[in-house]
């Protein structure tokens, strides 16, 4: 047989397809393999992902595990609350760690109030990363004498006769 260097590529080609003698510029390109575990088949890194998963991973990359938690925490106020307080009552605010909540009657407020141990262990194991530490029951919206910007402090005007 003659040197594979010597023929022509087509033929070289063929015996190598063959089995036969693979030619002297085959073993000169040949790469060495070098083992990455990134690009190997069915490893760690390589199984695929739902997409629960993925963004999951984009939202605690991009830092919006917090905000999403308190949202979280806005849209299942029921279930963690239960039904019957979550018509009387709704969380309006969240800020510096106090949820704000408001209800529908003072008496409710109160009720709630003696149960806010509770209701802020139930909180912060259902939304840890909310930053919730302590809960504020506030009553319906009601105009006061007492508070706001043109307040005067001390008694204030009195009935002046008898």
């Amino acid at each position: 047989m003659p040197n594979p260097d010597q023929l022509p590529e087509t033929i070289a080609t063929y015996l190598r397809l063959r089995g036969l003698e693979p030619s002297g510029r085959w073993k000169k390109r040949r790469r060495t393999r070098t083992d990455d575990d990134e690009n190997q088949p069915f490893t760690s890194g390589r199984d695929p992902k739902g997409l629960g998963d993925v963004i999951a991973d984009l939202t605690r990359q991009a830092g919006w595990d917090a905000q999403l938690s308190r949202e979280d925490l806005v849209l299942r106020w029921a279930e963690v609350a239960g039904e019957e307080t979550a018509r009387h009552a709704s969380p309006v605010a969240l800020s510096d760690g106090v949820l704000t909540v408001q209800c529908d009657s003072t008496a409710w407020a109160k009720n709630l109030h003696l149960m806010r141990a509770a209701i802020t262990t139930q909180l912060v194991r259902a939304f840890p990363q909310s930053g919730v530490e302590t809960v504020r029951f506030v009553g319906p919206d009601v105009p006061s004498w007492k508070w706001g910007p043109r307040a005067v402090p001390g008694r204030g005007p009195r009935d002046t006769y008898g």
